[in-house]
């Protein structure tokens, strides 16, 4: 589920764990009764403070999207998957436009932009990881036009 943390990113560690459950739900690669990993399991695992798991675990609950049975561990909610999906889905598009825009302001032209977006469709990355080598030459290569 949660592959990539990325400690030096400016979205705080709980927010990314948050959205690494909910891209899981998303995708369907976590489905309505699914257990999640403790919070001990998860923090170990990433190497993260166990408040920091729990605080995540316990914002997701309150969003409906996750609930707790005492004594068995932290499940995935039913009937949320269109909720998050649409959710993920305005969230990202919301944020490409806001990319788009700066794009334009600084000069950067729509086919260079759609090159970009294909290279990133076409590289095997991860949310919060470190950007591709590609996609960093593609700057380096505008750059130097």
């Amino acid at each position: 589920m949660v592959l990539n943390i990325d400690i030096n990113s400016s979205v705080a560690v709980y927010v990314q764990i948050e959205n690494h459950v909910q891209f899981a739900i998303a995708s369907g690669k976590l489905n309505a009764g699914d257990q999640l990993p403790s919070v001990r399991e998860l923090s170990e695992r990433l190497g993260v403070n166990p408040n920091t798991v729990a605080k995540a675990y316990r914002d997701l609950e309150v969003m409906g999207l996750l609930y707790t049975r005492r004594g068995m561990g932290v499940f995935v909610n039913r009937g949320i998957e269109n909720k998050c999906r649409e959710d993920c889905r305005r969230r990202i598009f919301r944020r490409l436009h806001e990319v788009v825009a700066e794009a334009k302001a600084t000069g950067v032209e729509q086919h260079e932009m759609a090159e970009v977006l294909a290279k990133s469709f076409e590289v095997d990355a991860e949310p919060y990881g470190e950007t591709p080598s590609e996609i960093v030459e593609l700057a380096k290569l505008r750059n130097s036009s």
